[in-house]
């Protein structure tokens, strides 16, 4: 678990300082018609986080816990990111992944454990979510950093 929470602290480091390269106008530009552009990729990852958040905590308090899963496209749009300002925005990610990655810091491996059901799927380990988090979010960096 060390090696992941050192390679999510360094996703999240690299990461910002890339992205704040990018420009209000770049990060505004849809790759393609229904594709999302890097403002709505951010605002995704910070739905995922709001979603994972719930997950890193409530998995250790509660037994035999079901969780929703969520419905990513309509999240992005009712929040309005292609509205939001891309420095609020990549502060708000930064901020928030550096919130979870403490929280992560501090599972016990009696914690990493328990399992969850989400949105009706089959039980997982909230060791396996964490590192899920953590890939999924490595994945959309990708798609806006290449």
């Amino acid at each position: 678990m060390r090696e992941l929470l050192d390679e999510f602290r360094q996703t999240i480091a690299d990461s910002y300082h890339q992205l704040a390269r990018i420009s209000e106008a770049a990060s505004a530009v849809k790759p393609a018609p229904g594709k999302w552009s890097p403002k709505e990729i951010i605002g995704h990852l910070l739905d995922s986080a709001s979603n994972n958040h719930q997950r890193f905590v409530r998995v250790p308090l509660y037994d035999d816990l079901a969780l929703p899963g969520y419905e990513q496209e309509r999240w992005v749009a009712a929040q309005g990111y292609q509205a939001t300002a891309w420095a609020e925005l990549l502060l708000f990610w930064k901020s928030y992944n550096e919130h979870l990655l403490r929280v992560a810091a501090r599972l016990s491996a009696e914690s990493l454990a328990r399992t969850v059901r989400i949105g009706g799927s089959d039980a997982v380990t909230l060791g396996f979510l964490v590192e899920d988090y953590l890939r999924h979010m490595q994945k959309h960096l990708r798609q806006i950093l290449g």
